[in-house]
């Protein structure tokens, strides 16, 4: 695979995310630790203005560098609401779930800032 096309993947699923804060943003609002400061559905807004905004630097060559450093920093901020995620977890079998997903995401760092320091 090629990198821009990794970085069109990175885009991609970054832009699914961020648009799906808005459109289904209840599952969000549940992982968004309670030690912030205002609405849960603030901060999801936030975050999948976030998630969208990084995708559009990502697809965007240009602000492709810029774009991955972004989204490794945004992969980082995320880490606390996966915590919470699993912390809060109700059932066993979704605290496994959502366990088993926090190593998950220190791939998704390094995917984005092979993006950010690859060009084809």
């Amino acid at each position: 695979m090629t990198e821009s096309r990794r970085a069109i993947l990175l885009a991609a699923m970054l832009g699914t995310m961020g648009t799906l804060h808005f459109l289904v943003p209840r599952p969000f609002d549940r992982i968004i630790p309670k030690a912030l400061p205002g609405n849960a559905r603030t901060w999801t807004y936030v975050s999948g203005a976030g998630e969208l905004g990084t995708a559009l630097l990502i697809a965007i060559p240009k602000t492709r560098r810029l774009g991955g450093l972004l989204a490794a920093m945004l992969f980082v901020a995320v880490f606390p609401g996966n915590v919470q995620m699993a912390l809060d977890a109700k059932t066993t079998q979704s605290r496994l779930v959502a366990i088993a997903r926090l190593p998950l995401q220190w791939p998704l760092v390094k995917w984005a800032l092979r993006v950010r320091d690859r060009r084809d």
